[in-house]
C-alpha cells in the first residue's frame, strides 16, 4: 500500500512558475514510491478544502508550494492534525523558509520536505488570528498596504514601495502595551510582534529570537529615521540604542492611541488600535534541514 503525500500549491503566489515545483515534487514522490496528490488553492473555502483532503487521504507529511500567507492558511487547516509541513519557497514574501534556513535551491529543499527531521514551531495569535513568525503596526505595515495596491512585484517592487513609504510616513504613534506585569507607555515609529529573526527580505529584526521556545518578542521602534531604517535594512539592527526596545513574553496587551497600520505575516490586516496577543506553543511540525 503506497503512502500518500498532498502538494498545495498557490498558483499567483511570488512571480516563480509553479509548474516546475509541481513536476520536481512529483518526480520525487514518484522515486520515493508515494501517491501524489495535487491540490491548488483558489482563494474560495481553501480551508475546509484541505481539512477534507486531509482526512480523506491522511498523508503523513504536506508540501507547501507558495509565500508565507499559503503556509499559514495551510497551517491553521491542519491545526489539529499530526503532520509534517514541507516547505517549497514560492512566494513574494518567503520570510518562515528564511528564518527556518530552508535551501532556495528547488531540488535540495525537495530532499528537505521529503526526508529531513522537523521542528514544533510555535505559532502567535493576534486577537484570534494566528502569525507563523512577524506582524507589526506601524510603518512597514504601511508598506505592505502599498506593495500589495502596486503593480511591481518582488524585492524591487518592496524596494520602491519603501521610498515611497518613508517619504509619506504617519506621524508616531502613542502606544500603551501591558506585558510581563508591567506597563510600558512610549511614542513609537513601529511596533514588531515576532515569533522569528527575519522579515523575508532577509532583515534581521529581532536576533534573539526562537520559534520554538514558548515566547514571542516585542520589538518597540521608537524613532525610524533614515539612518536607523538604513541600519535595519543593511542588517545592523541597532539594539544598544535608546531607539529600540525588544521585550520576550508569552502574552500581551497592546492599545494605540490612532487606529495603526496593521499587518500579519506579510499580509495587510486594516487599521488596529487594540492587540491581545497570546502564543502558541508547539502548534505545528515543519521539516527543517
Amino acid at each position: 500500500m503506497k503512502k500518500n503525500i498532498i502538494m498545495i500549491v498557490n498558483p499567483i503566489s511570488g512571480d516563480v512558475d509553479k509548474e516546475v515545483f509541481v513536476s520536481a515534487a512529483q518526480a520525487f514522490a514518484k522515486k520515493e514510491n508515494l501517491k501524489f496528490i495535487l491540490y491548488e488553492t483558489s482563494g474560495n473555502d481553501d480551508c475546509p478544502k484541505i481539512k477534507s483532503l486531509y482526512a480523506t487521504h491522511k498523508p503523513e507529511r504536506i508540501l507547501v508550494a507558495g509565500g508565507d500567507g499559503t503556509i499559514k492558511m495551510v497551517a491553521e487547516a491542519l491545526e489539529k492534525q499530526d503532520v509534517i509541513l514541507g516547505i517549497l519557497p514560492a512566494g513574494s514574501a518567503n520570510g518562515l523558509s528564511v528564518d527556518l534556513n530552508l535551501p532556495a535551491n528547488l531540488e535540495e529543499s525537495l530532499t528537505v520536505a521529503f526526508h529531513s527531521n522537523y521542528m514544533e514551531m510555535d505559532m502567535i495569535c493576534i486577537n484570534g488570528k494566528k502569525s507563523l513568525h512577524l506582524s507589526d503596526l506601524g510603518l512597514n505595515a504601511q508598506l505592505v498596504k502599498n506593495y500589495e495596491s502596486s503593480e511591481t512585484r518582488g524585492m524591487l517592487g518592496y524596494a520602491l514601495q519603501a521610498i515611497t513609504t518613508l517619504s509619506e510616513q504617519d506621524p508616531p504613534f502613542g502606544a500603551t502595551i501591558e506585558v510581563n506585569n508591567r506597563i510600558i507607555e512610549c511614542d513609537a515609529r513601529m511596533i514588531v510582534i515576532a515569533n522569528s529573526q527575519k522579515y523575508g527580505t532577509g532583515v534581521t529584526i529581532n536576533p534573539n529570537g526562537k520559534m520554538n521556545d514558548g515566547k514571542f518578542e516585542i520589538v518597540i521602534l521608537k524613532n525610524l529615521d533614515v539612518v536607523v531604517f538604513g541600519k535595519i535594512i543593511t542588517g545592523n539592527m541597532p539594539l544598544d540604542s535608546e531607539d529600540v526596545e525588544i521585550i520576550s513574553t508569552d502574552k500581551a496587551k497592546i492599545t494605540t492611541s490612532v487606529p495603526v497600520h496593521f499587518q500579519i505575516d506579510g499580509e495587510y490586516v486594516g487599521e488596529e488600535s487594540e492587540l491581545d496577543i497570546f502564543i502558541l506553543h508547539r502548534q505545528m511540525k515543519v521539516a527543517i534541514p
